[in-house]
């Protein structure tokens, strides 16, 4: 920590050895600016035309060098993307999609078997809604998963509002809660069950899956995440935005507690970081990698590595190499204090179980005094939770949705979702590490000065900041929503005919909240203080 300590005490000043260099070209980008916008104006002159978005072009332009610039001393702004403001989310139907089969029509019942945790199941759940759309098919509410690591015996019900689901997607697909007894009782075999491969087609669905749903009415697909295509056609790419940042609305309960921490977090601190450690012992031991703690460390995530009997040996050199190795608590400091942010921040920490406890997070906790969790600012509201993960991890999902910067410390399936929501609700600021070339800063950071490391690590977080121009064809359509994320039009203002501009989506987890959601008297509250925590 030494070497920590004198790197924030010359923080505010400048190395006498750090000079910008920027590349030289014939003609300055400032003057074909300057060009554009001197033509922009004379257009404006000539054709009578009041050109008011002379801002909205000079921004685009500046916003494509932005990001082809390699020299990394481009600014940034850490809190917000400064052209989030020229894209919305969209998830409206077309013109040509069909309304939902009525039961009665459709061409049987398919039951779902979500697998995995919270977020794992959140994709199955929504890939199941699309599939059940390809089959022309009547869905019944996903059964989640009780057996897998996290044990939570939770159904769809305890989590998610079961009637905001059927209803909101009722133009897209039949939803019931169950198979009628009149189907059952007539049917000579239970339902047929089969496990389609990971990232089926929409033809696997219809040549495989189809003939039997037709033959036995009833088709059971089970341990169903990810079980479906990541590039499916724009409308069907909407469907899974519509369900994912729509249809699973929290139940009441966990949207009331949610709402309440971060009203809590926002009434102290204008804005604040919710970050994502994800550094519990069953996510260190799965990730085979090695975190400074000797023999102790290799014994006990041993240990615990030997639950998963099909995992391969590996080399936690290699895999830190490659970026596979989440960050410890102290690291994750690190970057945001080299990004920028300072050391008066509130961090949210959504997590479990910290591997290693006090000692592990005391490094982050002198880097960032103001540290909060579900757990000191709604102690006794959590206690009916505190048996069932998923819906703990549901409250966290809430309070990092609502952050006003969002840090995934692994690209498990939480960060993965948040930053697909996060970037559908205006590209808000999520920041993901860099792990791959943050592996070797990190590694050397005592070689450097403060400013020297600041600069590599806001050079390498570069395209992993949350910018819109992250959204590229062929990523994984759960962290990038491309279908689903628009451009703004020309114009921002309201138009001489009356119509008014798009706007962003409306919130998943406000959309439709009862207004006792902000109630309660918040306004004695006060977080407590860091000597006050225990």
């Amino acid at each position: 920590m030494g070497v920590v300590k004198s790197w924030l005490l010359s923080m505010n000043h400048t190395h006498p050895n750090t000079k910008h260099v920027f590349c030289s070209r014939s003609i300055p980008w400032s003057l074909i600016c300057g060009f554009m916008l001197f033509g922009l104006g004379l257009i404006s002159l000539l054709t009578g035309h009041l050109v008011s978005h002379v801002e909205w072009y000079s921004q685009r332009f500046v916003h494509r060098s932005f990001f082809s610039s390699q020299d990394g001393h481009a600014p940034i702004d850490i809190w917000e993307s400064q052209y989030s403001k020229y894209y919305y989310g969209c998830k409206e139907r077309g013109r040509n999609f069909s309304p939902a089969i009525h039961e009665r029509m459709s061409n049987g019942y398919l039951l779902i078997a979500a697998s995995g945790g919270l977020n794992q199941q959140r994709t199955g759940i929504t890939d199941a809604v699309v599939v059940a759309r390809i089959l022309n098919a009547t869905l019944v509410v996903p059964q989640l998963d009780h057996n897998s690591f996290w044990k939570d015996d939770s159904d769809f019900a305890n989590i998610f509002d079961v009637n905001w689901f059927i209803t909101y997607l009722a133009k897209d697909v039949t939803i019931v809660k169950r198979v009628p007894d009149k189907i059952m009782r007539s049917m000579e075999k239970p339902p047929y069950t089969m496990r389609v491969p990971r990232k089926s087609e929409p033809e696997y669905y219809l040549d495989q899956a189809l003939p039997i749903l037709l033959r036995r009415r009833v088709l059971q697909l089970t341990k169903f995440d990810y079980r479906l295509a990541n590039d499916l056609d724009d409308e069907l790419q909407k469907l899974r935005c519509r369900v994912n940042y729509h249809a699973l609305r929290f139940t009441k309960p966990i949207r009331k507690l949610g709402q309440k921490i971060v009203m809590r977090m926002q009434k102290t601190a204008s804005r604040y970081i919710a970050v994502h450690l994800r550094f519990e012992p069953d996510m260190l031991a799965f990730s085979g990698c090695y975190f400074g703690g000797g023999e102790k460390e290799k014994q006990e995530l041993g240990e615990i590595r030997k639950r998963w009997t099909t995992l391969p040996d590996l080399s936690p050199d290699e895999e830190r190499k490659r970026g596979k190795c989440p960050l410890t608590p102290h690291e994750v400091g690190l970057m945001l204090r080299a990004l920028g942010f300072t050391n008066d921040t509130y961090l949210y920490v959504a997590s479990g179980e910290i591997y290693g406890g006090d000692e592990t997070m005391q490094p982050l906790k002198e880097l960032f005094p103001n540290i909060y969790t579900k757990e000191m600012l709604v102690e006794e509201e959590l206690k009916p939770f505190l048996s069932f993960s998923s819906r703990l991890a549901a409250i966290d999902y809430i309070v990092c949705e609502e952050s006003n910067v969002f840090v995934a410390n692994n690209n498990g399936n939480m960060a993965k979702i948040l930053a697909g929501q996060r970037r559908y609700m205006g590209h808000k600021r999520t920041i993901r590490p860099n792990a791959k070339k943050l592996s070797a800063l990190l590694m050397s950071r005592h070689e450097m000065d403060w400013d020297t490391f600041s600069g590599k690590m806001k050079a390498c977080q570069r395209g992993f900041m949350g910018e819109p121009d992250e959204m590229k064809p062929g990523r994984e359509f759960h962290e990038y929503p491309s279908a689903c994320v628009c451009e703004k039009p020309f114009i921002d203002k309201l138009s001489e005919d009356g119509i008014h501009p798009p706007k962003l989506a409306l919130r998943n987890m406000t959309e439709g909240a009862d207004s006792e959601t902000n109630s309660g008297n918040e306004e004695n509250f006060e977080l407590p203080k860091p000597s006050e925590r225990t």
